[in-house]
């Protein structure tokens, strides 16, 4: 079965496709790094339509999601977005765990995988 690298890097792909399954890398914020979780995870929520759009997919075929917060009390600021932005009856099986980031100015990462 193939297997689709987009956007390859040395390090990582931003997105791999292997048959019908679509997975995203971790998804941090560029522009809003360093402002609120709110502003962050809106970024963060935007960018990956847009992978999964480039891997001919959106957020009604989510499968799965993994959340990585720095601050558990941030959980609610990051699920009104996370809300806001889902589908209703196209919810994703989801984790959120606390966890220290690749770079302090980071508040937020979200890793998605879709079906095509």
């Amino acid at each position: 079965m193939r297997i689709e690298r987009l956007e390859a890097g040395p390090r990582m792909s931003r997105a791999v496709v292997h048959g019908s399954t679509v997975y995203l890398a971790g998804v941090v914020a560029d522009k809003t790094a360093g402002e609120s979780v709110t502003k962050q995870t809106q970024e963060i929520l935007s960018t990956i339509d847009g992978h999964l759009a480039k891997a001919g997919t959106d957020k009604s075929k989510l499968l799965s999601a993994t959340i990585y917060i720095t601050d558990i009390s941030t959980f609610h600021d990051m699920n009104a977005v996370w809300d806001a932005w889902v589908l209703p009856g196209s919810t994703p099986a989801r984790a959120t765990v606390e966890a220290q980031l690749g770079g302090t100015e980071y508040t937020v990462e979200i890793m998605v995988i879709a079906a095509k």
